[in-house]
Order: structure tokens, then sequence, then C-alpha cells
């Protein structure tokens, strides 16, 4: 039976969250501007250097964030209460026995939000988005679903990253070199996906869906990177969500629903049993059967809708899904009707 925090906790989990929303939109240098591609409805910040106008993304359009537009001075003035608030909400989080993420991955994800990783379109994948899920859902974890891995996975559309013509102002080389990490060789030089820490086993890498039937390496202008692309991934990386990290006064990052990422973690499961990564399968079938038990109690709709999608898509996603659910009897009735 999945176990929750106390009420305090999660409504102190989602203030902080919405106080990093506050405090991005507060980082606003100039005007915010409307622009419309391709039928979607994207803010930037307009200002001015020198003669040139420059234009940097904020956010895709939604009722919320125009409503934090409408009050941008006021979040301007607030900056210095809000902080302080939101070292006090952690410090509460902390004593009501929140995980949160060691020094090292805080310091880390810190770094790469305030580099607009997570601004330009990168999402939190795997198991350092599914420790997140503890804020969102408001559960505790046990030692084993939450083992930590040294692995941070952040993943993009690479049509978004391309579509929001903007960059990340400072290339990631250089922030992953102030944290003494290298890249990791790949078959093309000129394609850097992944950075390893010199000082310890800490892996960073970055993937992106694949809409062909290759798992190519592919760019992501937007993070002046190259991704791997791999298949089922554009599933997960739909309508992601905002998270904070409880580390200093909060870092805002994104991850993805956790109603997806559990779907997504049935299709991983099974393909990792083709490449003989049986260790991973276990520990993806784990994180799905704790999100999909905590979301039928919970979240019964976004449940059955991650479950209905993922099923429309294909005969091959409805056979890894059904071969995942197989292995898993105490989820099984929940996909009565569906396999």
């Amino acid at each position: 039976m999945t176990k929750h925090h106390s009420p305090l906790a999660h409504s102190a989990y989602h203030d902080l969250l919405a106080s990093l929303r506050d405090e991005a939109v507060s980082d606003i240098r100039g005007t915010p501007t409307r622009t419309e591609r391709n039928g979607r409805v994207y803010w930037y910040d307009s200002y001015r250097v020198g003669s040139d106008v420059k234009k940097a993304y904020i956010g895709e359009d939604s009722e919320p964030l125009r409503a934090r537009l409408d009050r941008i001075e006021s979040l301007r003035e607030d900056r210095e209460q809000r902080r302080r608030n939101r070292s006090r909400l952690i410090r509460l989080l902390r004593a009501e026995g929140f995980l949160g993420v060691d020094a090292a991955t805080g310091s880390l994800l810190n770094a790469l939000a305030m580099g607009g990783v997570f601004r330009l379109g990168g999402t939190i994948v795997g198991t350092q988005a599914f420790r997140l899920y503890e804020g969102e859902l408001g559960v505790r974890f046990t030692f084993d679903q939450t083992a930590q891995t040294q692995d941070i996975d952040i993943a993009s559309f690479e049509r978004l990253s391309i579509a929001l013509e903007d960059e990340v102002p400072e290339p990631l080389a250089k922030v992953f070199k102030d944290f003494s990490f290298e890249a990791t060789p790949s078959l093309d030089q000129h394609k850097t996906w992944r950075w390893k820490q010199t000082r310890n086993e800490m892996l960073v890498e970055f993937l992106t869906p694949s809409f062909s039937e290759a798992e190519d390496l592919r760019p992501l202008p937007a993070l002046g990177v190259h991704a791997q692309s791999l298949h089922y991934l554009n599933y997960l990386l739909a309508e992601p969500i905002h998270a904070a990290v409880t580390y200093r006064d909060g870092v805002l990052v994104q991850i993805p629903r956790p109603e997806r990422f559990a779907i997504h973690k049935l299709i991983v499961a099974d393909r990792r049993l083709e490449g003989a990564d049986g260790l991973k399968s276990i520990k993806d079938r784990l994180q799905a059967a704790f999100l999909i038990e905590t979301l039928a109690a919970d979240r019964p709709g976004d449940l059955q809708d991650a479950i209905e999608d993922a099923l429309s898509r294909g005969k091959r996603w409805h056979a890894r899904i059904a071969a995942s659910v197989d292995r898993m009897p105490s989820i099984k009735g929940y996909f009565d009707g569906y396999l």
C-alpha cells in the first residue's frame, strides 16, 4: 500500500513549486511578447542590447503563465521575500522526511536550470524524474525504489528545439567542464551527447524521440548538443510538468507526467529484455507498478487516458505493454478490458 506524506508537506511542496514559477517570470528583463508559430502560441522576453532587440523564450501559452505575466511588476518587487519563504518551505519538507536529491546532483541541476536547459524544453527522465514524483504525488518512497543513480537523462524534441529560435546563453560544454565533466567519445567526434564526471561515475545523457526506423544522433539546437534518438520517447515527453528540486532555495525543472512515465516504463522494460539488461528491466517494472497503483487510487482518469493513448499507437506498442503486464500480476487488474 502506498504511503503518503502529510497534507502539510504536500501543500508545502506545491507552494514551493508555485513560488519557483513566479520566480521564473520575475527574471524577465524586457517586455513579454506573444508569438504564434505553427498553430501554437509562445511567449518571449523582448529586450534591447544596444541597438539590437533580443528575444529569450519564456514558455508556451497557458492561463497560469498569462496570469503571472499580468502581475510581473509585483513579482519583481517580492523576490527576496519569496526566496526566504522557499528556504523555509524546503526546511519544512526535510523535517517531514522528503528525500530530495544529494548535493552533487542538486548543484548540477541548478547550474543546468540557470543555463536555460529546462526553460528551453529539456525534460528530466529516468530515475531522477521518478524521485521527483515524491512531491508531485505526495508519496513516500522506500529505499529500494529510490536507490540513487549517478545518471541524469535529459530529453527534448528536436523539432521544438528548432522551433523555439532561442538557445542556451552559455555552451553546455563549459557548464559541464566547471563540474569536472568530460565529453564521452561517440562514433562521430563532432556529435557529443553524453558527458561523464571525472571524479565519480555521474553521467549526463541527452535523448530525443526517433521518428524513423533508425535510432541515431540528432541535433538539439536550443541546447547546443546532440542527442541519442529513441523510439517511444515522443509519448513520454508529451505535456511535461514542472517539478521543484529541494536544493538550496529550490530549483525549477521539467519532468514527464507521472502517468506517461509509468506506461513508458512498461515499454522500456520489455525493450531492455532484448538487450539482456534484466536488472534494469526489473527496476523499470517496479517503478511502473508503484506509479500505476498510486495513480489508480489518486488519479484514475489520468491513468486511463495514458493507457488508452499508448495502446492507440499501434501493434508494437500494444505488444510491449502486454508483455510487461504479463510479468506483473499486481497490476494486471488495472488493464482489464485493454489487453
